[in-house]
């Protein structure tokens, strides 16, 4: 029996968000009126998927007759060809599966079907007779005038329960009526409350202004100390590219923490942004995406994803904190967000701006050699002072036995109490202690799935694995040797850090804020009234204290370990430190008040400790420049890694081992490893680490992939390859 007939129409490619290295062959019936960019419902294998159009398929490959007709259209706006390109080009570059990258841009199924009618209530003209009318209904009746309004919003504007309406519709005074849909996202009005600007501050702003107004392609670094007012500059970039009718992107690097910035921006613009990311519900990311692809929501702040979403005209992306390496995504697609921002700007002809006062050196670099602009910012902004910054040499002055605070350190604190001022202790390290040990036999309490130390909650009494997660209660015995209660902390975290001083100054208001005791926005936003409206006195905190607070009456910070991230032989071990220690620095004295910052420290002549009490950032990225640049270490050479890993100890190994003898050659190519990782054991997973390190100009992407398909990898055996790694470990 002859097939049927093939049904009118073209041959297409459709990607899919599955971990696919290219699209697949389609056939479209001419009469699904899909294009390139369009969402459809397509057969694969047994089952139906949701895809892209991505282009027209040329003739030849599969048979025609063997092609599978798309199923459907989805009554979504097409994904815009810049965000097409945008997918494929971060593919290239990490060497990911063009389908796990789409993934990221792709909606909930639900987000792409036509959003339903909104129900309400419209009163019945003319009115029936007979129908009793109570006071609390002709009220009701008098909120509702001629609108069609839900009910809840006739209850809330009338005053007046639910049964009242509830009473209107059964005497027939009201009938069902569709709304008219309205963006969930109120315009911001660029216009609302300019703020007074300061002289370097407006030449910052009309800088920027001008580069969003050209609608063209353009990086600019926007570089200025602590309190200068980089966010009212860059807000002023935000309300041009509102007046151009375009849509502007904020990436942060801790969303859930930017309680005080959402407030900032809302008493600019008097309307809030929309915001993306992992908190949020599924419903609110399904109108969230929604609203951005059909261009309803002008003004979306959001962690790293959000660069993934459908802007259907981005004007503008800044990246604030652009050192950050909360922008590296380290699991999955491999990328760093900042370097991708660039990326999607110029494919939109949108301005990006790049923001930090302590900018990494990448980003220096490719300003002073000409490829992005740099404003700057030297001084705070309303005459507040940088703080005084001093070293405690904890080699003259040590804490007391038993104790983490130098004497120096504790009168600092309470003067500043006695004052009636905040201070604030810093060390990034959450729990009680970093390792339990045994003093009887020397056992150390191990994750079973990571090469890593439990930590200790002394207030959740437990041992927990910051890697994995693995949690288990805190024995009264040692599991070794069996001694009792001779189970002994090393080492402190804040909570001990807190039990001290709450021994110390037990009649100040204490808060911990570290990301266990500060899970998400709500909490983050309570932290901040407290502190504003001075119901703590001293804040002890890891590294979220050091991103973008603004705390009026905080004048002291005291760093109880400055030099916790110099060790480890990390390729930006000091530029991070630096980094870190200039933010949290930052925090203090940012009002009237002159700030004091003291860093307790057993290496206060180290160039990190010297630049941060010189305040002389610039001299210190040179000094580091200098040392990266004979060794083509970037910013002045390239970087990839490959992390090879299985639960099958000598299979990692094996496959670590041959990809070493495959390891390409070439003119300045070199390949450090195979070697264990630093973390040999992550999640129950054996690790081997291989960097591959070339000249600036080497593209090391084909290199990457002829290696790669050089070995024949075990299917127990993963391989991640990550380009431009900023972490070794």
């Amino acid at each position: 029996m002859a097939a049927p007939p093939r049904k009118a129409g073209r041959r297409i490619r459709v990607l899919l968000p599955l971990p696919l290295a290219e699209a697949y062959d389609y056939w479209l019936p001419q009469d699904v009126p899909a294009g390139p960019g369009s969402f459809v419902e397509v057969p694969l294998g047994g089952r139906t998927t949701l895809g892209v159009v991505w282009e027209d398929a040329p003739e030849g490959g599969v048979a025609e007759g063997r092609l599978r007709d798309v199923i459907a259209l989805k009554p979504a706006p097409p994904m815009r060809k810049p965000l097409r390109e945008f997918v494929d080009w971060v593919a290239a570059y990490t060497l990911s599966p063009a389908g796990a990258v789409l993934r990221m841009a792709m909606a909930s199924p639900s987000a792409l079907d036509k959003p339903a009618a909104v129900a309400g209530w419209r009163a019945v003209q003319p009115r029936p007779e007979g129908a009793r009318i109570t006071p609390d209904r002709a009220r009701a009746l008098e909120a509702l005038g001629t609108a069609t309004l839900p009910g809840t919003e006739i209850s809330r504007r009338a005053g007046v329960s639910p049964g009242v309406v509830r009473g209107l519709a059964s005497v027939g005074l009201i009938q069902p009526a569709a709304m008219p849909r309205q963006s969930a996202f109120p315009r911001p009005d660029p216009g609302y409350a300019p703020p007074a600007l300061g002289e370097a501050q407006s030449r910052a702003a009309e800088a920027l202004v001008r580069g969003v107004a050209a609608r063209a392609f353009g990086v600019t670094l926007l570089e200025g100390v602590t309190g200068s007012g980089k966010t009212e500059v860059y807000l002023d970039a935000i309300a041009e590219c509102l007046r151009q009718g375009r849509q502007a992107l904020v990436l942060l690097p801790e969303i859930a923490l930017s309680t005080q910035w959402l407030a900032r921006f809302e008493r600019r613009f008097g309307a809030p942004p929309a915001l993306w990311h992992s908190e949020l519900s599924s419903r609110t990311r399904r109108v969230t995406w929604r609203a951005v692809a059909e261009g309803t929501a002008p003004v979306l702040v959001g962690a790293r994803s959000a660069l993934f979403l459908p802007f259907p005209d981005l004007g503008l992306i800044v990246v604030d904190e652009e050192h950050e390496t909360a922008f590296k995504q380290e699991e999955g697609v491999i990328y760093h967000a900042r370097d991708m921002a660039v990326v999607r700007a110029r494919l939109e002809q949108a301005a990006c701006v790049l923001v930090s006062a302590t900018p990494s050196l990448e980003t220096v670099t490719n300003a002073k050699d000409g490829r992005y602009a740099r404003l700057s910012l030297p001084q705070r902004h309303g005459g507040a002072s940088l703080p005084d910054i001093r070293a405690l040499d904890l080699r003259v002055t040590p804490p007391e036995r038993g104790r983490f605070l130098a004497p120096p350190l504790v009168a600092a604190i309470t003067e500043t109490l006695a004052r009636g001022e905040q201070a604030m202790l810093f060390l990034n390290r959450r729990g009680y202690a970093p390792l339990t040990l045994c003093r009887t036999c020397g056992h150390r309490m191990q994750c079973p799935n990571c090469t890593a130390w439990l930590v200790e909650h002394r207030a959740q009494r437990r041992l927990l694995c910051h890697h994995c997660g693995h949690t288990a209660p805190t024995p009264p015995a040692c599991p070794e040797c069996g001694a009792e209660h001779s189970l002994v902390p090393i080492g402190p975290g804040v909570e001990r850090i807190q039990e001290e001083v709450a021994e110390l100054f037990p009649d100040a208001r204490r808060l911990v804020m570290a990301s266990d005791t500060i899970p998400g926005p709500a909490a983050a936003a309570e932290a901040a009234r407290q502190i504003e409206a001075r119901e703590v006195d001293l804040i002890i905190g890891t590294q979220i204290v050091a991103k973008g607070w603004h705390f009026p009456h905080l004048t002291l910070v005291g760093v109880v370990d400055a030099d916790l991230g110099l060790g480890g032989g990390d390729l930006r071990a000091a530029e991070r430190t630096m980094q870190l220690l200039h933010q949290v620095a930052g925090r203090a004295g940012r009002e009237a008040a002159q700030g004091q910052v003291l860093l307790q420290s057993f290496a206060p002549d180290h160039p990190v400790m010297a630049a941060l009490m010189a305040d002389d950032l610039p001299g210190f990225l040179e000094a580091e420049a200098a040392q990266r640049a004979p060794g083509h270490w970037p910013p002045f050479g390239r970087l990839a890694a490959l992390i090879v890993s299985s639960e099958d100890a000598r299979a990692a190994e094996r496959a670590a081992r041959d990809l070493g003898l495959a390891a390409p050659e070439g003119e300045g190519v070199q390949v450090l490893g195979p070697a264990p990782a630093p973390l040999a054991l992550l999640r129950g997973r054996h690790r081997h680490r291989l960097l591959l390190k070339a000249p600036r100009g080497v593209r090391v992407q084909p290199l990457l992939r002829d290696w790669l398909g050089r070995v024949d990898v075990p299917a127990n055996v993963r391989v991640q390859v990550d380009v431009d790694p900023v972490g070794f470990l």
